[in-house]
């Protein structure tokens, strides 16, 4: 088996252009001198697997801000991997984890309690129906072992055992366990399971770059190429965009395969980990195409800060294992709740869905000029605050890893700050910050982006 080696920074200072405005400061050497203790120590006690990021050692985040503990300061576009969706470090998650931290109570399991009960009512009664029983875990990727969970015990009972077969998609990550990497679109990341199970089958995006064809018939055609009966599908489940690339598929693909979902007895899932909680300029990102899923499932943005997530789903669905037989040692932790109840409140309190329809409007139109600029630039995706900016070998899809890289690098070292890419060959830049980034801060970091991407180009 041949595990695919991942790209990682060298601990070697590097002395970069010093940067000085109200929004950036870089003042040091890249990675910092002083921070290469800290480096090595994770280094050394860290399995490599944690080694892809930018050496970048956060001491605190604001907002859209993020510093070191040598002077220098970013503008995020990070939101640590698509986490903090009201902002960095608000006083308010913090006051209300303090507040239940303070009130005793860290942990019940699943016994009842008052705070979970009213988040989880909170969440039902903005879903729209029929999404409104809420079961809360703790990772994307646990939830999606619940969603798989789900589909297959839908299937089987509906249409016996050979009604088993989960549809997903090529590219997609769905996280990084068993079942979630089976159901993921990256074969490299799923090379350890060795004995993958038959029941899970991907087919092509449909994002109209790498995959031309975005009619819903080339879905039907890749199925029966595949040797797959609708009547054997339990369910679809896909990311409302795929994670790696930001792309969505056509609106009428979408309403065409909940359609066939419908016709088939097949449960149509839509994987919100990233998209959630006004990342995409809606509230949910499945609203960009007019349908409501069966069954969804949430983390990141969910909170802003500390690990909690969910499946939300029909009730009757989510009904289908009896008492006691599907929880979470971590199930609605009071403190996290607290956590994602104060984020909830603050998105919908500020507006920060529609700041990310606006200023990622304004993200999206830069990057779409920068591409007609450099032919490197194969392909923009994304909706509200997030983005793919894919690079390519010119004249080609063939994904530019290097390049990706480089211009990450470059980035950081001007004071913006991205995570190094998945997806599509590690060729695509994500770009992602907080819902409430200012629009000088757009302005800003889009010039500085620009600037890296040009040097890049010359490495």
């Amino acid at each position: 088996m041949v595990v695919p080696m991942a790209r990682t920074y060298e601990l070697v200072p590097r002395p970069v252009k010093r940067v000085q405005t109200d929004l950036r400061q870089i003042v040091t050497d890249f990675p910092v001198p002083e921070s290469l203790p800290i480096l090595q120590q994770l280094h050394d006690y860290e399995p490599v697997a944690m080694q892809g990021q930018p050496p970048v050692v956060w001491d605190r985040a604001e907002n859209f801000s993020v510093w070191d503990r040598w002077g220098n300061r970013w503008i995020d576009w990070s939101s640590g991997v698509l986490i903090t969706n009201a902002g960095h470090g608000r006083k308010e998650i913090i006051d209300a984890i303090q507040r239940q931290a303070g009130h005793g109570l860290l942990t019940n399991y699943c016994f009842p309690n008052e705070i979970r009960a009213n988040f989880v009512k909170r969440l039902a009664d903005l879903m729209p129906a029929p999404l409104k029983k809420v079961f809360l875990l703790t990772t994307g990727s646990e939830t999606v072992e619940c969603a798989i969970k789900l589909m297959r015990t839908h299937g089987v009972k509906a249409g016996g055992r050979d009604k088993n077969v989960i549809v997903s998609f090529e590219k997609a990550f769905h996280g990084r366990t068993l079942g979630s990497q089976q159901a993921g679109g990256i074969p490299a990341l799923k090379e350890w399971i060795v004995n993958l199970d038959a029941g899970f089958v991907q087919l092509e995006f449909p994002d109209g770059f790498r995959t031309p064809d975005t009619s819903f018939a080339y879905f039907e055609k890749q199925l029966a190429a595949k040797g797959v009966s609708p009547a054997n599908v339990a369910g679809v489940i896909l990311e409302t965009y795929q994670g790696g690339s930001a792309s969505f598929a056509p609106v009428e693909y979408m309403r065409q395969l909940q359609a066939w979902c419908k016709q088939h007895g097949a449960l149509l899932a839509c994987d919100e980990v990233q998209a959630g909680f006004g990342r995409t300029g809606k509230l949910w990102g499945f609203e960009h195409y007019g349908i409501v899923p069966d069954l969804t499932t949430w983390g990141k943005g969910i909170s802003s800060s500390l690990p909690i997530a969910a499946v939300i789903g029909r009730p009757d669905i989510m009904d289908l294992h009896p008492a006691g037989s599907m929880t979470s040692t971590h199930t609605g932790n009071p403190v996290c709740v607290a956590a994602a109840a104060a984020s909830l409140e603050l998105i919908l309190a500020e507006n920060l869905t529609e700041n990310a329809r606006v200023q990622g409007d304004r993200m999206l139109a830069y990057f779409r000029a920068m591409q007609a600029k450099y032919p490197q630039i194969g392909w923009v995706d994304g909706k509200g605050l997030v983005a793919g900016i894919a690079c390519v070998k010119p004249g080609t899809t063939e994904p530019d890893a290097d390049l990706a890289w480089n211009a990450i690098r470059k980035s950081i070292e001007r004071g913006v700050l991205l995570f190094s890419p998945v997806g599509f060959g590690g060729g695509t830049i994500k770009v992602c910050p907080p819902l409430n980034i200012s629009a000088e801060a757009v302005d800003e970091s889009l010039a500085a982006f620009e600037e890296a991407f040009v040097e890049a180009l010359s490495v």
